[in-house]
């Protein structure tokens, strides 16, 4: 546990010497306060930062991650050679990625929220549920930017990877899904449709925030579906498992890698 804290702590230091997260929650505070000026703190607002929350924090988690892997690639041999056990390597190069990106997304997005007092607007518990899926996205793909480093030995191809992952689950899953609904509309696929949900967290977390605010025609095809036939109440606490299972198998697929790749 010790050694694990203390390659967490470099990590750390290391993400905030390099500016990177700090224009990261930069970005967050500025573009938040600016949707708060111009919408006001109220359903526009979750719709408005939905949209940056699910495509910008997958794409800075996955690529940032690959990159910082391959660049510390050297750093982690020396650390190999000391006497410190492969899972508390793995316990901190993970802590040290994820919880600098998750805490600038966090501070970036709630600072101006909590400066203008949400409370009042009675959106607090679906800010939080924003604040709460984006600090998930982070987590999971993170971890499957650990994936996409250790198991691509090329810088280039490991960045490729990640952002062609990225453009599957961001642009090109929805669009996947209403091509083979309109094909096969002739056969019961709700629940085909319902697992394809699930298989893309991207789309686990748009239903979730989706459902918070309960603006059908923003839901697409499957967050109607989800909705359709488990409400609004059990939605949230299955795209919320759906996520966690997200979470639990790419930590657990990226720390497989860590401890069977051969540096």
């Amino acid at each position: 546990m010790n050694s694990m804290v203390k390659v967490a702590r470099y990590q750390l230091q290391d993400a905030i010497r390099s500016r990177w997260v700090l224009i990261y929650t930069l970005f967050f505070l500025i573009v938040t306060e600016l949707m708060i000026q111009f919408g006001g703190l109220d359903s526009r607002l979750i719709v408005s930062l939905m949209n940056v929350v699910l495509i910008l924090i997958p794409l800075v988690s996955i690529v940032y991650g690959t990159m910082y892997v391959h660049h510390s690639r050297n750093f982690t041999e020396l650390l190999l050679s000391q006497p410190i056990s492969r899972p508390s390597l793995f316990q901190g190069l993970y802590v040290g990625l994820a919880l600098p990106l998750s805490v600038g997304f966090a501070v970036g997005t709630g600072l101006p929220l909590l400066i203008h007092s949400s409370v009042a607007s009675g959106q607090t518990l679906t800010f939080l549920w924003l604040l709460c899926t984006g600090i998930l996205l982070t987590l999971v793909f993170t971890a499957l930017a650990l994936v996409i480093a250790l198991r691509a030995e090329n810088r280039v191809q490991a960045v490729g990877l990640a952002l062609l992952l990225w453009i599957l689950f961001a642009l090109l899953y929805d669009g996947l899904v209403l091509m083979v609904s309109y094909a096969l509309s002739a056969y019961p696929l709700e629940k085909a449709m319902i697992a394809a949900a699930i298989l893309n967290p991207i789309d686990l977390g748009r239903i979730l925030l989706l459902l918070q605010i309960d603006i059908s025609a923003l839901m697409g095809y499957t967050g109607a579906i989800f909705e359709q036939f488990f409400g609004s109440a059990l939605g949230v606490g299955l795209s919320v498992g759906a996520l966690l299972t997200w979470l639990i198998a790419s930590i657990l697929l990226a720390r497989r890698t860590f401890l069977r790749k051969d540096f």
